[in-house]
């Protein structure tokens, strides 16, 4: 399996709702992409403050490299990074993305 982590910076601006919407997208996204097994994610929640200014992060585990490569250039996923897109600090700058084999 692959975990796909992903963290990212949401503009002072971005109101809860749209937030919520973007959540829900890219949660939406297990039932429109082959080999998409789960999803979580949602705001940074931690006391700690260790979140170097990322508001929000996820998780999506894939059954495999294949299904996780299908998943970067799938029409849905990109849907989804251009709702994104416009809410971001500094644009992909404000992402991070770490995938690991478990």
């Amino acid at each position: 399996m692959i975990h796909h982590l992903v963290v990212f910076h949401l503009k002072k601006s971005t109101q809860p709702a749209q937030a919520t919407e973007v959540m829900g997208a890219l949660a939406g996204l297990r039932e429109k992409i082959p080999g998409l097994l789960s999803f979580t994610g949602g705001p940074y929640s931690s006391p700690e403050g260790l979140n170097q200014g990322f508001t929000h992060g996820f998780v999506m585990t894939f059954r495999d490299a294949a299904a996780r490569d299908g998943y970067l250039a799938h029409p849905e996923h990109e849907k989804v990074k251009a709702q994104i897109l416009p809410l971001l600090e500094d644009g992909l700058g404000s992402v991070v993305a770490f995938d690991f084999e478990a």
